[in-house]
């Protein structure tokens, strides 16, 4: 009888080595490696990834200190620390992007049923971008010059009913929010929420062209008449509902449509927040909320950076930090999926920090993550805000 899997593959088995070999074929390298695969490497940065190494130097040892359970983790290869980092200044990032998107696809399948606020449309999105910080002494390339040090920007559109990345992309720093309307995937029927740093009049009617619908936080500037005003209920928040119309002449070239306009009074912090949407039908409060949901985008950006590795990097080039940031997203999805496969209730940091120390382990992973009763069941302030629904 053969002995279980270990935990390290059972996690990495959301990933189909069939997927994983037609992401590789679209961008293999100038001369592959007949020792050290597209998949070897994936699957040693994902490793660093979900134990919490801080090196190549750290995986290499890690990995080979249990050299017989190396096949068992999946590894077909000869795993040293210049292996690795010939890969990860020569291998295209643009694999692991493409495996990403594989698994977003998959994890979203899988989270589509997921429970939440029945008010809210069923496919909403939520998108920002976050700065990846880096020092600019070991990555002059990335100069930031806003902040005068280096930095990346990651783009990420979430699935708000679920918490989960459905695409992303990684710019320089300095790339402009608004333009990511440009790239992002529309799908007909669906919210889109921003911030208002993606207000453009012009990229949102290609929203609107496209039948989806936005809700973007208006900007102070922006010049309108008002054609319609609704009643609204004023002891939640609201303060008006009104269909407008942009009066610039370059707003009226760029977005000729009517609008809504809906302002809500948050009394906790005491200041106004005004919406700018194309949909009429939904109630002001539920649109209020939906924006209220925009916030998980942050809280994902935050999980990622605090329980992944992307503040340490392993290597210094442009290709190696990029791949990095794509098998980090690679690594949140695949445990996303492992979870809701085995329908765990534990939150996605539990399982992190149960998967850290049982890589090596031949056990079932559902025994591994099986619920302890001796632990506390509710969790402190800090995990609460990071959760990110899971």
């Amino acid at each position: 009888m053969h002995p279980p899997a270990t935990v390290f593959s059972q996690i990495t088995a959301g990933l189909y080595t069939l997927e994983f070999a037609r992401c590789a074929e679209q961008f293999p390298m100038p001369r592959t490696s007949r020792s050290f695969s597209a998949y070897d490497h994936f699957l040693a940065l994902c490793f660093g990834q979900l134990t919490y190494r801080d090196s190549l130097r750290d995986i290499v040892t890690c990995l080979n200190a249990r050299p017989r359970l190396q096949f068992h983790l999946g590894f077909r290869g000869h795993i040293t620390r210049t292996n690795l980092a010939y890969a990860n200044e020569h291998r295209d990032w643009r694999v692991f992007e493409a495996v990403a998107q594989v698994l977003m696809r998959r994890a979203q399948r899988l989270y589509h049923d997921e429970s939440g606020d029945e008010d809210l449309p069923r496919v909403a999105f939520a998108l920002d971008s976050s700065i990846i910080h880096l020092s600019l002494n070991l990555f002059p390339w990335a100069y930031y010059p806003r902040s005068k040090a280096a930095a990346l920007k990651l783009h990420t559109l979430l699935l708000i009913r679920g918490s989960l990345p459905v695409w992303s992309t990684l710019t320089e720093a300095t790339f402009p929010d608004m333009k990511m309307l440009d790239e992002i995937p529309v799908q007909p029927g669906a919210f889109y929420v921003m911030d208002r740093g993606y207000l453009d009049f012009g990229r949102l009617l290609r929203l609107q062209q496209q039948k989806a619908f936005f809700v973007v936080r208006s900007k102070c500037h922006v010049r309108f008449r008002v054609l319609q005003s609704r009643k609204v209920d004023k002891t939640c928040g609201l303060r008006c509902d009104q269909t407008i119309g942009l009066t610039t002449s370059w707003s009226r070239k760029s977005y000729d449509l009517p609008l809504r306009r809906i302002r809500f009074r948050d009394e906790v912090h005491l200041h106004s927040l005004v919406f700018l949407t194309n949909n009429f039908d939904l109630g002001p409060q539920v649109i209020c909320q939906l924006y209220k949901r925009r916030w998980e985008v942050e809280l994902f950006f935050k999980w990622i950076k605090q329980h992944l590795r992307i503040r340490n990097f392993f290597g210094r080039s442009p290709n190696a930090i990029r791949c990095q940031v794509w098998t980090a997203i690679c690594s949140y999805l695949l445990v996303a999926i492992a979870r809701k496969q085995l329908g765990l209730e534990k939150s996605l940091h539990e399982i992190l920090q149960i998967l850290s120390v049982t890589a090596f382990e031949q056990t079932p992973l559902n025994e591994v993550l099986a619920h302890d009763p001796l632990s506390s069941s509710t969790p402190n302030h800090h995990e609460a805000q990071v959760s990110l629904g899971f």
